[in-house]
């Protein structure tokens, strides 16, 4: 995993478990990996993932089953999108939008690039 150096590890690392979840690699009930399993495979301090599984506690996206391991809530999935949804709309919406008013890019523009993006890259539900 690269990660960037205008967020905090955990929080790109809580982005990578939440995207997981989202994608359904990691589905409600369903047992996550270890600390020590996630910090291996990201090559970071085990201490950053626990802060990270500390923090999606919080979220209420996955729970400590004590002696178990960390599992995903059976609502994680509504958790993490309204989340990041609240994130996306807070501190990215508006650069976006800064952007395309600053660039000139028409809705429609916008639209038939986004259809493509989907089209291209996820498959129909």
């Amino acid at each position: 995993m690269e990660f960037r150096n205008n967020e905090a590890i955990y929080l790109q690392i809580a982005a990578y478990v939440s995207e997981k979840i989202l994608r359904g690699a990691w589905s409600p009930g369903e047992k996550i990996p270890s600390v020590r399993d996630l910090s291996v495979e990201l090559q970071v301090n085990p201490n950053t993932v626990m802060r990270t599984y500390e923090f999606l506690q919080s979220q209420e996206v996955i729970l400590n089953k004590r002696g178990i391991g960390f599992f995903v809530q059976p609502d994680g999935v509504k958790k993490v999108k309204a989340y990041r949804k609240e994130r996306f709309l807070q501190q990215d919406l508006p650069e976006f939008f800064r952007n395309i008013y600053l660039l000139d890019i028409s809705l429609e523009d916008l639209q038939a690039r986004y259809e493509k993006f989907k089209s291209e890259n996820f498959k129909p539900e």
